[in-house]
């Protein structure tokens, strides 16, 4: 469990409120299904790695108290956000598109002394 988030005990499947949504989404890098990796800064911008690859958005808390994000040039969306747990330990989110309903789930990655995916990918588009 990242350590930012070690003083909420949520049960799996509660839902993120509002007020933990920035705590939620900036406690660390996320790794996707699809072994994709996502980071949340707390300035308001994501970036999505994805086979070396890294895309640029930004992410905000809408007027509605949701998760929402927008990719250049006019992909805008918002989401129900939930907690994923596992032995009393929150291990990551579940995302539910709030327009179709669509799902996805990103896990908190461990940090590893060599680094990770989002890291290189990251140094080789700053190279670029």
């Amino acid at each position: 469990m990242p350590r930012s988030l070690e003083s909420l005990n949520p049960a799996d499947g509660a839902e993120v409120t509002t007020k933990n949504l920035v705590a939620a989404l900036t406690a660390g890098r996320l790794v996707y299904d699809n072994r994709a990796e996502q980071v949340f800064d707390h300035s308001g911008t994501t970036t999505y790695f994805d086979r070396g690859h890294a895309t640029h958005g930004d992410w905000y808390v809408d007027v509605d108290g949701r998760f929402a994000s927008f990719w250049p040039p006019s992909y805008r969306a918002s989401y129900d956000l939930h907690w994923m747990v596992e032995n009393g330990s929150i291990v990551g989110l579940r995302f539910t598109h709030r327009g179709d309903g669509s799902q996805f789930s990103g896990r908190y990655a461990r940090p590893t002394p060599s680094g990770s995916r989002a890291a290189e990918a990251s140094s080789t588009t700053a190279s670029s």
